[in-house]
């Protein structure tokens, strides 16, 4: 993957070194030392610097990432591929369900990753994989992936200081009471299990969930529950869903309740965030799934 930003120096940033400059526009020290290592990857009019080199007003910054490896043992498949928008720096996927994000023992083919990797391999493109905001195996919707380790180290960075907003729709038993609200409440390991959490009051990482009920049956046997994240733990909005008394329907972990989906309902459903690079306020949304439409 080859990527060409170019900047042009303000007053504001006269006499700053190049490499402090880069880190106040949201480059990490490791995004540094790797272009240090490349040929050419910083200019100024032209010419190649260190990073220690002074900057000085009007003068153009060049940063020239040029990646040649692809990821190692991940196979592309041509396989659906939703993208909901791309461009030099970022991919916004639409998932479906029973696909995973990344290859493993038992989903060497089937996952999110091959099908990215066929569709650049198909242009002749270099890729390293890097998915932003991971989405369980079941869970449908939007993720972020990074076309080069610049924007996967922004967009990492702005993952760890909550500057991406995800919103879910999730359809759960019952109508939780009251109708909006927080649930806070920290999440750990099971134990005995690799997969399943719980809410671990003593040893648990803090997690932070926002609700709001949209819809319900008339029946007030389901509700169709908006929901959006502080926080990003293993399997939160299931968990937290669970502990309130209204897990989702269809998670075979922690409510399998197999009568209206073979999967958790669980969608996601917005992303906004400023763009990594332009800085542009970005946002996207996809529809319920078709097999999440109870409610439409």
């Amino acid at each position: 993957m080859e990527r060409i930003v170019t900047y042009t120096i303000t007053e504001m940033n006269n006499h700053k070194p190049i490499d402090l400059f880069l880190k106040s526009m949201g480059y990490s020290s490791q995004n540094i030392i790797a272009l240090k290592k490349m040929p050419e990857s910083i200019l100024v009019n032209g010419t190649w610097e260190h990073v220690n080199f002074k900057l000085h007003t009007n003068d153009v910054l060049t940063i020239h990432v040029k990646e040649t490896l692809s990821s190692l043992n991940i196979v592309p498949i041509s396989l659906p591929l939703n993208i909901v928008y791309e461009d030099a720096d970022i991919l916004v996927i639409n998932k479906t369900a029973h696909m995973p994000i990344h290859p493993s023992q038992n989903n060497y083919d089937n996952t999110l990753a091959n099908a990215v990797m066929y569709y650049f391999n198909n242009q002749n493109i270099p890729y390293t994989f890097r998915c932003i905001n991971r989405l369980d195996r079941d869970t449908t919707g939007l993720t972020i992936l990074a076309k080069h380790m610049i924007s996967a180290g922004i967009l990492s960075a702005m993952v760890q200081k909550r500057e991406i907003r995800r919103e879910y729709l999730a359809i759960v038993e019952g109508i939780p009471n009251p109708s909006s609200g927080v649930i806070d409440a920290p999440i750990g390991r099971m134990p005995g299990s690799t997969i399943e959490r719980f809410v671990d009051l003593a040893n648990g990482e803090h997690a932070v969930t926002h609700y709001e009920v949209q819809s319900s049956t008339c029946d007030s046997s389901l509700s169709l529950v908006s929901l959006w994240l502080e926080t990003g733990r293993t399997h939160q909005i299931r968990v937290h869903m669970k502990h309130i008394g209204h897990p989702l329907i269809g998670d075979f972990l922690y409510n399998p309740n197999m009568k209206f989906i073979n999967r958790q309902a669980l969608h996601s459903h917005r992303l906004s965030f400023m763009h990594p690079i332009t800085k542009r306020f970005m946002e996207f949304t996809a529809p319920l799934p078709d097999d999440m439409l109870l409610f439409k």
